[in-house]
């Protein structure tokens, strides 16, 4: 009789941790999405709240917008802080308390009767919530669980901010028009302080059990930024951090990118609407720029894992140059195709270079201090930001169009461009596989660019 061969008991149990494993390490990643949809989704609908707010209290457009921009700089701005009590205190503290203050926030908007009160509920509690809960902690959880498909993983969290407004923002417009404005954002407050209580109870401790893995490039990189820092790394990584050139090109690739792309977006629906687009033309077309972002976050992770960073983030500049080009030749003629076109480039490529200067900086400062680190990066950025928005509409005013406006943004996004190609750090691989054959030898990590 053949005898039949039967997987050994210790074949079995080898296999068992990997697919458990594996299963876990989604469930944080959904996680870390379904945080990023509440921070971002929950922000974005004040844009809905414009016009019912205006027409009750009839306060200036520039007040009303100027709440909106208080709440995206306060974010950033809390995002160093963020990382400090992620450090300290874990995710659990964390998420807690930035759930917390977004349902404070949204719950003092439900009782404003004055433009102070939306500053401080909406500006202040709503921004340190979305800071508290955005990418800054999802990018340290999920390190440590997928050392091989860093980009990819934080490429999805990422999407969840476009998947937040694609969803919420209609929806709460809807309860505006059915419910009224104040009890919609009683209702959103509620909903939100409920998420609060859950948050509390989840399993942090073994959803944060692994620690963060290097690949070899990471690791030799992460190596060499502490190195002749005389110890000082293990006492303060980010004031460690900041003395390297890595952390300041990091900084300047996402503090250009922001500065280019809100040169664009605030004002893009009433360019639009002002060379000869009908207003639902143009918010159409906003829209489904928004929508495309979805996919091309989550497609920048993946290239910045099978092909190298410098190669996903050329490419995604390379795509978001060709959008503003389009969009700046509508200025002389209001193409139909010059619109998709834009819609389409612009779109597709809106906060794609997130996920790969995430997934950098958690593998270039991979250890204590890494969330720390990587929300200062995310603090800068924001006041990248706050200076685009406020530069395109004091750019329109003094010049009386949008010309200059794209003009700067194009050159902004060259220098936000520029590191990949200026810096060795910032062409390394992500992917163990590649890493072999681009890790800088010993002589080259001694003396950095």
């Amino acid at each position: 009789m053949r005898s039949i061969t039967k997987p050994s008991p210790r074949a079995d149990t080898a296999a068992a941790p990997g697919a458990h494993r594996g299963r876990r390490a989604l469930a944080v990643l959904a996680l870390c999405f379904f945080f990023n949809f509440v921070s971002r989704g929950i922000g974005d609908t004040f844009l809905v709240f414009l016009l019912p707010l205006q027409q009750e209290f009839g306060w200036p457009r520039a007040q009303m917008t100027s709440i909106y921009s208080l709440l995206m700089l306060v974010a950033g701005l809390a995002a160093p802080a963020a990382g400090w009590v992620f450090e300290r205190h874990g995710p659990r503290v964390l998420y807690a308390l930035g759930i917390g203050s977004l349902a404070a926030g949204l719950l003092i908007a439900s009782r404003a009767t004055a433009p102070w009160h939306f500053y401080v509920g909406l500006g202040l509690f709503g921004g340190l919530g979305a800071g508290a809960v955005g990418m800054v902690p999802a990018t340290a959880l999920l390190s440590g669980w997928f050392p091989t498909r860093l980009s990819t993983a934080i490429g999805v969290a990422y999407a969840a901010f476009g998947f937040g407004s694609l969803v919420m923002v209609p929806l709460t417009q809807a309860l505006i028009e059915g419910i009224g404005w104040r009890v919609t954002y009683l209702s959103l407050g509620a909903v939100v302080a409920a998420i609060g209580v859950v948050a509390l109870l989840l399993p942090w401790r073994a959803i944060t059990a692994p620690r963060p893995v290097r690949t070899p490039a990471g690791a030799a990189a992460g190596a060499t930024a502490r190195a002749g820092l005389s110890g000082r790394w293990r006492a303060s990584p980010l004031r460690a951090a900041t003395r390297e050139p890595r952390f300041w090109l990091m900084v300047q690739v996402m503090f250009f990118t922001a500065l280019g792309m809100y040169l664009v977006l605030p004002q893009s629906v009433a360019y639009l609407v002002d060379i000869g687009f009908t207003p639902l033309q143009s918010a159409t077309a906003v829209g489904a720029a928004s929508m495309l972002s979805i996919a091309g976050v989550s497609g920048s992770g993946w290239a910045s894992d099978r092909f190298t960073p410098r190669r996903a983030a050329t490419a995604s500049f390379a795509g978001t140059a060709l959008g503003i080009a389009m969009l700046l030749a509508l200025t002389w003629h209001a193409s139909e195709w010059l619109l998709i076109g834009y819609v389409a480039l612009f779109g597709l490529f809106q906060g794609a270079r997130g996920p790969v200067v995430a997934s950098l900086s958690a593998r270039l400062f991979a250890g204590p201090g890494q969330a720390t680190v990587y929300g200062a990066i995310y603090a800068l950025m924001s006041l990248g930001v706050a200076a685009g928005s406020l530069l395109a509409g004091a750019l329109h005013d003094w010049t009386g169009g949008y010309r200059a406006g794209f003009l700067l943004a194009l050159g902004c996004i060259a220098l936000a461009a520029a590191p990949f190609w200026l810096s060795q750090w910032l062409r390394l691989p992500v992917n163990p596989s590649a890493a072999s054959a681009t890790t800088p030898s010993p002589r080259q990590q001694a003396t950095p660019p």
